[in-house]
């Protein structure tokens, strides 16, 4: 209610369907007529009542929900307004036709759907109003806007009722001014000072709170029956009320309350755990980025020294596709595969600088693109490979990586196959340990795949293979 506006379009035709569907109901077990014992003219004036109805309701849904945004969209105003003179028309030359035909009103001038039609456009700028004044920036939020525009739909939908009177007797209009608000405070009071000193554990000052309202109820119907010389008013009507109060509504609002409770339990739940996934995320990425970045400068400065200018400068053009990725792409929650694959064939080219000489290596990549649609969030295959060269790697012994990435029916898989060297020196080990781990890619695996993925490592004294799968 404080950071947003709520949809009034929606509420107001909620608030309108209630009130209509009100009268329907009152009509349908007050005026119901006796087919076969009531005479025709009852027949009719009783389907009258239900076919103005309908039409009223009608119109508010046409004029409302269709036409006053197709007015607000549309650049050529006037095909909105004249459907909504047409409909206005339809539905008054209706209302006057059955209304005075079944003797509902006296003239044939319908002056309940004039009265309607002035509140409905009296609602409109006064809403109006309420949005230029009570909107941000001109206020904090919109917490207060919201408050008196639900306020004003609610008076606007009771003087309608009031205007309806002719067609649907005051039945309506009293459940909508005295029954429904009697309700809303009732609710009020136990959801603040009855269930909601108990929930918080003060469990007297509840009890305060419940039996002082039944006291106020017992005097209220003790003062009118002595006023209207009724004993039996007080025993029925204020003993009565204090038992429903006590053994149906307190209970039912109550069983709401914990329901709505719960709700609100749930979504801060999962709204702190969005936000713990949120800051764990940007801090593996904070990790990964400097860590590619350090890596691949090292391999362009083996390679000048190694190298012919020819390799360093295809070298530099790669590192700096690399480094747009990672300050542009690498920040988004996903990325077209595409450009993932082809951050991977630049990691790799630029492994090759470096280790390509080597004789006792031997290097298998084979990447298909084929059927590689789709967006993926970044950065989740570069450490495996990354992984493969820190630990596949010896200078004294033979060594292997063997890479197959594909795509199958939208998803992605990764095979990747590398010797492993547990003799390598210890300053080499402990060097090449200070990247990253295997940890943070299974945590961002979690985070944003948790049930669309499938990573198996299996490590063995010759061989490090990993396979991972995520469908997109």
């Amino acid at each position: 209610m404080q950071s947003k506006s709520l949809d009034f379009r929606q509420i107001e035709w909620w608030i309108v369907t209630t009130a209509i569907l009100t009268a329907f109901l009152f009509i349908l077990f007050v005026y119901r007529p006796q087919f076969y014992n009531d005479s025709g003219q009852a027949i009719f004036r009783f389907s009258s009542r239900l076919l103005i109805l309908a039409i009223l309701y009608g119109a508010f849904h046409l004029i409302h929900m269709v036409l006053i945004p197709m007015f607000q969209k549309e650049s050529n105003k006037w095909p909105s307004i004249i459907w909504i003179v047409l409909t206005g028309m339809v539905s008054f030359g209706v209302a006057a036709l059955f209304g005075y035909t079944a003797q509902l009103i006296k003239a044939p001038f319908p002056a309940f759907l004039l009265g309607i039609v002035v509140l409905y456009v009296c609602y409109l700028l006064a809403a109006h109003v309420l949005s230029q004044a009570l909107t941000p920036p001109k206020v904090r939020d919109f917490q207060l806007y919201n408050i008196i525009r639900l306020i004003l739909g609610y008076i606007f939908t009771f003087l309608c009722l009031i205007q309806l009177d002719p067609i649907a007797n005051n039945g309506p209009s009293i459940i909508f001014g005295i029954f429904l608000p009697v309700i809303f405070i009732a609710s009020l009071y136990n959801f603040y000072l009855v269930y909601g000193k108990r929930k918080v554990g003060l469990i007297k000052q509840s009890r305060w709170y419940n039996w002082g309202l039944m006291a106020v109820i017992l005097i209220i119907f003790l003062i009118i029956s002595i006023e209207a010389n009724q004993e039996e008013f007080f025993f029925v009507g204020g003993l009565g009320t204090i038992a429903f109060i006590q053994l149906i509504f307190f209970p039912l609002t109550s069983l709401i309350f914990k329901k709505y409770d719960s709700y609100i339990g749930q979504i801060y739940s999962l709204s702190t755990q969005v936000n713990q996934g949120n800051a764990s995320m940007d801090f593996l990425r904070s990790q990964i980025n400097p860590h590619f970045l350090f890596n691949a400068l090292n391999t362009l400065y083996a390679s000048s020294l190694m190298e012919n200018a020819e390799k360093t400068s295809d070298g530099i053009q790669k590192l700096g596709d690399m480094m747009r990725f990672m300050l542009h792409e690498n920040q988004l929650p996903r990325i077209p595969l595409s450009r993932e694959i082809n951050y991977l064939r630049n990691y790799l080219d630029l492994q090759m600088l470096r280790f390509g000489a080597q004789a006792n290596l031997e290097t298998d990549f084979q990447i298909n693109e084929n059927q590689c649609a789709g967006e993926i969030a970044p950065m989740l295959l570069i450490p495996f490979v990354e992984n493969a060269f820190k630990h596949g790697i010896s200078s004294k012994e033979k060594s292997w990586i063997r890479l197959n990435l594909r795509c199958i029916s939208g998803s992605v898989h990764l095979d990747l196959v590398n010797s492993v060297h547990p003799d390598k020196p210890a300053s080499e080990q402990s060097r090449e340990e200070s990247g990253i781990g295997l940890e943070n890619v299974k945590n961002r695996l979690q985070l944003v795949y948790p049930d669309r993925h499938n990573l198996n490592i299996i490590p063995n004294d010759t061989d490090f293979f990993v396979h991972l799968s995520i469908q997109l």
